[in-house]
This record gives C-alpha cells, structure tokens and sequence, in this order.
C-alpha cells in the first residue's frame, strides 16, 4: 500500500536527499553556463559563429541543463504523491534509481546519443566547479540508487502491475486518470488489434476510426468551448496522445495537425477566420495538415523559397514541399511562403489557410495547381508522407493568416511550444508501449527452463525503460503545466521533446532486443516501433536544433 510520508535513508528522507541532491547541480550548472558563455561570447555578446563551432560543449550544457530539470522534476513529483499519500514501492523505486542513473551519468558522461557522451569537462568545469558533486546527498542517492536490488524490486513490481495503466503512479488528477482510462479502452478495443497490419500494408488509418477519435473530443480538445473545443488545457492533450500513441503512434499523431493549425489560428488569425475554422477543426470535419519544410532547408525554415503572389483576390502559391504528413485526405493547408521576394530570410514569410478538396489513392490531390508523390518511409506510418509542389495553386486573398503579410514565421514559433510538448508526449506513449511489449514477450518466453524476465539482464532492461519512460513523462506534463499557465516555456518543451525522443529509441531498442531474433521479424509489433521510434529524434526539430535552441537562451541569460 502506498505509505503517506517519505521513504527515510537513515535520518534523512529520500525527498531531502532528492532536493539536496537538485541544488547541487543548480551550482554545478550555473558553473557550466558561466564556463561555456566564456567560449562563444565576445564584447559581452553571444557569436553565432562561435556557438556552432562549440556545438559539443553547448549542446553538451543543454543535455546538462536537460538532466538537471529532469531531475528536479521527480524530486517535485515524489514531493506531490507523498503529500497525496499515493508514494509507494514502486514511485519510491522509480524515484531512486531515476536519481541514482542520471546523477552517475552526470558526473561520468551524458549520452547525447549513443556514440555521442558529453562529458563536464567538455563544458570547461574545473575542480573547484564540481565540488557541489561531492555532496553527501549526491554520494547518497548513487550509492544507493540504481542497485541490483532495486531494481529487482521495481520489476517486481512491473510483473504485478502488467496490464495496467502506468507502471508507477503518474500523480495525476482524477480526470486525467479518466481521459487515460477512456483512451486505453479505445485504443484496446480499435487500434491495438489493427495497428501493425496498418503498418505493414502501409495503410492509411480508417476514416472511420479518425470519425471516433471526432466523436471522443481529440481534435478539439485545447480549442475553446465557444469555438466548438473542449477547452482543456495542454496537460489533457499529452494525457490522450500519450495514450494514442502507446496504441499506435499514427493515431497519437492524427491529433498534431489539429493541434498546431488550432494554434496557429488561434494566436494570428483574425475573428473571422477563427469563427470559421476553429468549430470545423474541433469537430473533426475539417482536417488540416502542415505545409512548411522545403527540400534543401529542413529546419532553417528562414530559408524558405515557395513563394505567394497577389494575384487579384488571391494569391497564387509556387514551389516545392517536403515531408508532408497526411496531405491527401486534408481539406485545408498551413502553408508557410515567401510574399515578399526581396527578402532572403525569415522576414518575408506568410502564412495561409489554404483550402484543398480531400483526395483519395486514385486520385490524391485533384486540386488545380496542386500535385505530390508519396515518401516510402521505415516507420509512422497510417497517415503518409508526401512531396508537394505548387504551380500557381489559388488561396483567398482572405486566408492569409491574420491578414498581414510578414508575419508567419512569428505566427509559427507561437505554436512550437505545444508542438513540442505534443510530440514529447508521443514519445512517452512510444516508450510506454515499449514497456508493455517488452515485458509481455519477457514474461512468456522460456529459455533454459525459465522466463525471459527471471534473467537479470533482462529485467535490468524493463526496469530500466520503466523509470525513464516516468522521467520523461514528468518532465513533459512539467512543460505542458507551465504552457497552461501562460509562462514561456520553450525551454522545457525543448527539453521534454529532447529526453523523450532518446528515451522512447533506447526503451523501443532494449525491447527489441529482450524480443531477440524475433524481434527482427516483421511480424512482431516490435518491430514497427523501432521504426516509429527513429523519427521522434527528428521531426518537430531534430535532437541537434533542439539542443542548440535551448543552449542559446541558456547562454543569452533568458532562462
């Protein structure tokens, strides 16, 4: 039974370990910046030129940065689920071997990505900087922390808790809890059992499915009830992709282009168009999809060619588009293009609503001006990416967003906050299902006389995807909070997407590997989630432009 005070170490409780342990690393990461600004700032500037060529040691502060948060946020979370009298075994072993890992990695090297271990002293620490580290809490927590032993009790109480919701109390709300429940049984019941058949045939996700997702409120979930949305805050949204993507991660993502085109029209559009557009979105009968990378530019979205010109009462959209996601059944686009042509930069963009009629297989875009052809993909399937090129393709003149040109780049980095913390959400759902795969192959299958799950480097694993799969999730609703609250918070949803993508590709790989040979073969969901995996890392904006996002505002002092 969970107990209602904090687990003790001797006289001094894991939660004031866990506090103690987070100032110490506050001192240690203040160093850091001072040490890295050090490198990529003349005149009291920062230098662009500067903060590229350093890219290990800045990108390397953002990871610690990343860590320290994390870590400051399950101290939070202990703090909250012992004062709610809900902080038992397993919270309390997730809690310390969270603590104990990424203290040890930390102060041994980050793994940025797997051949990529960013170390303290890439960042300039010298001795006197990592004297906070020696602190009898941070000696306390990895001495005791990610133990053989506890991490044989957390899988044993992995094995107990198989089938339910979380594994650990995730700390939320009774509604929350609900929205989970609602979405578990969903995906259950209509997306599990078809998923990796889906995958396989590379098959669009039924309409029929996307017309349920309508019915449960997914598409209009954060737009405003008197727009026709539930009104919910972002914290909601990362409960139910969560969980829509632990299912398959194509329905957990049907819910993004809604999202950011809900975004987008709700920050920049004018009353006009948000009375037309936003029910529509809500309800499921419109659905949108983005239209912003160029071949050639990927996440320098300043560099943008496609170009929209006056043309009477429309303007007339000419160029080519990359990696977009669902554009068939769409019935309207955000279009991100240059109506300034005497710009080179971020400063001639606009945006547009851009109307299209929804295409079929036969016939995927019977729109004039309009044509595309499908991008085969390993993975994130169920919706289908495309190239799109544009030949004098008619939007209203009416729909550019806001009514005034120049002012789409701005009206799109309104919207990458809850992009971001949607797609850390995916990630935590990808993770999740990771968990829930791996334990059941570990639990049925027999080697040498016994399950999988009685060899201690198998559980290793599952306790292992269990307590960053918690960390990450944390971190996320941690960021979705702050979103809620009208704080800034680029920053922590950087971060949140930065961790979860990592952590949703080591959780999909360490299950794949308990699968063994067969989770090479294409039968095995394990497979697909590998795959789905992969692209967390890249999209929304690879784990590189995150980590350089967050170490500019880091060293501009903004933070």
């Amino acid at each position: 039974m969970p107990s209602a005070t904090a687990v003790p170490i001797g006289q001094t409780t894991l939660i004031d370990l866990t506090r103690d342990a987070v100032a110490s690393l506050d001192a240690v990461l203040a160093s850091a910046r001072a040490r890295v600004r050090s490198t990529v700032e003349r005149d009291g500037r920062i230098v662009a030129a500067l903060v590229d060529q350093e890219q290990r040691a800045t990108h390397g502060l953002a990871w610690l940065a990343t860590y320290v948060e994390s870590l400051r946020e399950l101290s939070h979370y202990a703090e909250r689920m012992t004062e709610a009298g809900r902080f038992g075994v397993t919270e309390e072993a997730i809690v310390r071997i969270g603590f104990g890992e990424y203290l040890a990695q930390i102060i041994g090297g980050i793994p940025m990505t797997q051949g990529e271990i960013v170390r303290l002293g890439d960042l300039g620490l010298t001795d006197l900087d990592l004297k906070p580290l020696a602190s009898e809490a941070i000696a306390t927590l990895v001495a005791t922390g990610n133990t053989a032993a506890n991490r044989a009790r957390l899988v044993a109480e992995i094995e107990a808790m198989e089938g339910k919701l979380t594994v650990g109390d995730a700390g939320l709300d009774e509604m929350l809890d609900q929205f989970r429940e609602e979405m578990r049984k969903f995906c259950l019941d209509e997306v599990i059992p078809h998923a990796h058949g889906w995958h396989l045939e590379n098959a669009y996700i039924p309409m029929e499915l996307i017309a349920r997702l309508s019915d449960l409120g997914v598409f209009g979930l954060t737009i405003p009830e008197h727009f026709g949305g539930l009104g919910l805050g972002k914290e909601s949204m990362c409960v139910v992709t969560e969980e829509l993507s632990r299912g398959y991660i194509g329905v957990g993502s049907l819910g993004t282009r809604s999202e950011i085109a809900a975004e987008l029209i709700l920050c920049g559009g004018t009353e006009a168009q948000k009375a037309e557009w936003l029910p529509k979105i809500a309800s499921g009968e419109v659905l949108p999809t983005a239209v912003f990378t160029e071949p050639n530019t990927g996440s320098d979205l300043g560099a943008l060619r496609t170009r929209a010109v006056m043309d009477g009462d429309v303007y007339r959209i000419t160029g080519n588009k990359t990696w977009i996601t669902h554009p068939v059944r769409a019935d309207v686009m955000t279009v991100l293009a240059r109506t300034n042509p005497d710009t080179t930069d971020y400063r001639g963009l606009s945006m547009f609503l851009a109307p299209k009629p929804r295409g079929t297989d036969a016939e995927p875009f019977p729109a004039e001006g309009m044509t595309g052809g499908e991008i085969e993909v390993l993975g994130y399937r169920g919706m289908k990416e495309f190239e799109l090129a544009f030949d004098g393709f008619a939007v209203p003149a009416a729909n550019l967003l806001g009514g005034v040109e120049g002012q789409g780049f701005k009206q799109l980095m309104q919207t990458f906050e809850s992009a971001r913390i949607q797609t850390a959400a995916r990630a935590v759902g990808v993770a999740q299902n990771a968990l829930d795969l791996g334990l059941r192959y570990a639990l049925d299958r027999i080697q040498f006389g016994r399950p999988l799950i009685k060899f201690p480097r198998v559980a290793d694993k599952l306790a292992m995807i269990a307590v960053e799969t918690m960390i990450a999730r944390q971190l996320t609703y941690f960021a979705a909070r702050q979103k809620d609250q009208d704080r800034r918070c680029d920053v922590e949803a950087g971060m949140a997407k930065l961790l979860g993508a990592r952590v949703a590709w080591a959780a999909a790989d360490n299950a794949l590997q308990i699968h063994g040979g067969n989770g090479f073969a294409l039968e095995y969901p394990i497979s697909r989630l590998l795959c789905d995996a992969r692209i967390l890392n890249i999209f929304e904006g690879a784990g590189e432009i995150q980590a350089q996002v967050i170490a500019r505002r880091l060293l501009d002092g903004s933070n």
